[in-house]
């Protein structure tokens, strides 16, 4: 049983033989400002008792003290019953959780559940909000594979659509045959760069209309690189084999841009959709739609569906010149996975806060379409990435490029460990500890957070960060390397030990682990995983600040607290991995 158990169990005698019947009790974790690790709410005991908060505390306290082994000693604070358990209890906790090689994972459960994330447009690489839109999605999947689901990653790639012909258009204009090998760049930056040149010259395009009489509602229609990107679109529905032939050239390059990109972001995908694929399913649903009442068509031949109803307002599935927008995609792609995939208990989109409202207006379509799945869809929604020069326009140029910034990251971990005068440290792990700086700074957020990204904080290697965490870790492996040195046995079993606060508080740390991954899973948030990881590397530093290991005379509490040491590590590298992030051995 787990110390929770126990006390539980100690709690339900002592209010049963007390007050004569039972009742729920709230049981939480201590305030830190208290001694004892878990507390008993005596508030909504009051009834049963007739006496005060803090009488009834004092009451049942003294009777679990006498009835069961299971607390050391208890205090009453305002109607709140605090609990130290007796060290036998948390020797015997730690003892199972010790001989127990799976701790923190569990069995598989039978159940499918699949999480899409990244989903980028072909027309620009991936930056900032990429990345914590993928380390996020990442990191939701792994956490749900810890708690016994079959996980299937995948993602839609936006790969059609007016936003591709804007970077055909431009390259088709002012590209002089130029391919990433010419210009020695990776294929989605070029592709990328073309997008920002369309950009500016359809704004001098528009203005120059304007100043000749339009207005700039029909300048902005009638520039003429924006007219040729349109024309594109058309051709490309019409299957032109001149513009497939250079979509396919175009989205090409960038797949192989971004390959790289995921690779070094380490993360990646058991399946891949199409919108060039799943468009077409979708407008079959829409026209189906249409043909059952469910849409409605104007006048200019455009199909609409009406959720006025419903709260919201009329959405545009079909154009009146019959092209798809990004909601008939998103009906075809839905669809085309629950058929792909029919024994999944959930599909979670893992997309940016500004597309809630998107989101909503799907599932409902879905639902009113008749699908009884989309009640299992969810949107992981989560906020903005912002940095301390403002924020970030695609359309402009003013990106935070993933790849730069990766790159900055690792930098930016060498320069540290050469400042601290570290030995040189591999390759692999500056890698490992900058990327991991910047994975854990966007994860530790609760997603639905918009945030701040400060690249000189992430790396440090003090506070709420990373490096920390990693850092914790390879000392006490440096301290696992010595034991193994001595040659010392630490695998057994420990008993009849006298604990030091800190080593209760670590074990009740580490106890609590397996439900801090459920919790996670269950809020789709990484940041609880994280936080946790920081709480243990924390409480592990201030323990090994106020207790001898080495030099510890008896020999079972050294042993004892090695063994300690090595769970506590072992529980950070597993944490830390459902996160997508590495710990270095030496740092």
């Amino acid at each position: 049983m787990t110390p929770d158990d126990l006390l539980k169990e100690a709690l339900e005698s002592a209010v049963v033989g007390l007050f004569g019947k039972s009742a729920d009790l709230q049981i939480q974790p201590t305030n830190p400002q208290f001694e004892g690790s878990h507390t008993l709410v005596c508030f909504p005991l009051t009834k049963l008792s007739g006496k005060s908060p803090e009488e009834t505390g004092k009451l049942i306290g003294e009777a679990v003290l006498k009835g069961s082994d299971t607390v050391s000693s208890f205090n009453v604070v305002k109607g709140f019953l605090n609990f130290v358990l007796s060290d036998k209890v948390w020797s015997s906790r730690f003892n199972q959780i010790n001989a127990n090689p799976s701790f923190g994972t569990f069995s598989p459960n039978g159940k499918e559940i699949m999480v899409e994330y990244s989903s980028p447009n072909t027309n620009k690489p991936l930056h900032l909000g990429h990345l914590r839109n993928n380390f996020l999605g990442f990191a939701v999947a792994e956490i749900y594979r810890a708690i016994g689901y079959k996980v299937h990653r995948v993602q839609i790639i936006n790969d059609r659509g007016i936003h591709i012909c804007k970077s055909m258009a431009a390259w088709k204009l002012f590209g002089n045959a130029e391919t990433p090998a010419s210009a020695s760049v990776k294929g989605d930056h070029l592709v990328g760069k073309y997008y920002v040149l369309f950009d500016r010259h359809y704004k001098e395009q528009t203005a120059e209309l304007e100043k000749s009489g339009l207005a700039k509602e029909q300048a902005e229609k009638e520039a003429p690189i924006m007219k040729l990107a349109v024309a594109m679109l058309q051709q490309w529905e019409n299957r032109d084999p001149e513009i497939l032939q250079l979509w396919q050239t175009m989205n090409g390059w960038v797949y192989e841009g971004f390959g790289k990109t995921y690779e070094r972001m380490g993360v990646s995908f058991d399946k891949l959709y199409y919108e060039s694929e799943t468009y077409l399913l979708g407008k079959e649903e829409v026209l189906k739609g249409l043909e059952s009442g469910v849409f409605f068509k104007k006048e200019d031949g455009s199909v609409w569906v009406d959720l006025t109803a419903d709260g919201l307002d009329q959405k545009v599935l079909l154009r009146s010149d019959g092209t798809s927008v990004y909601m008939t995609q998103d009906i075809g792609t839905a669809i085309l996975r629950f058929r792909d995939f029919p024994s999944i208990d959930g599909q979670v989109y893992t997309v940016g806060n500004e597309q809630e409202y998107h989101f909503k207006v799907l599932f409902l379509i879905l639902k009113k379409l008749g699908f009884k799945w989309a009640e299992k869809c969810f949107h992981l929604s989560y906020g903005m990435v912002d940095l301390p020069t403002g924020k970030m326009k695609s359309r402009e140029g003013t990106v935070v490029d993933a790849d730069d910034l990766m790159e900055e990251m690792v930098q930016a971990a060498a320069k540290q460990s050469q400042e601290l005068g570290k030995a040189e440290p591999s390759e692999a792990t500056n890698e490992m500890i900058g990327l991991g700086a910047l994975k854990y700074f966007l994860l530790k957020v609760d997603p639905k957070k918009r945030m701040l990204f400060d690249p000189n904080e992430s790396i440090q290697m003090q506070g709420n960060t990373a490096p920390f965490i990693q850092y914790t870790h390879a000392r006490i492996r440096a301290l696992i390397r010595k034991a193994e040195e001595q040659n010392l046995n630490f695998s057994g079993s420990f008993s009849g030990i006298k604990l030091e606060p800190g080593e209760r508080a670590l074990i009740s740390l580490i106890s609590r682990y397996p439900e801090t991954i459920t919790l996670a899973a269950s809020g789709y948030s990484p940041s609880v995983v994280a936080n946790y990881a920081y709480e243990l590397a924390k409480e592990y530093n201030q323990f090994y600040q106020t207790v001898r290991i080495f030099g510890e005379q008896d020999n079972q509490t050294l042993l004892f607290r090695i063994a300690l040491s090595a769970q506590t590590a072992k529980i950070i590298r597993h944490a830390m991995a459902l996160l997508g992030i590495g710990c270095p051995e030496k740092m």
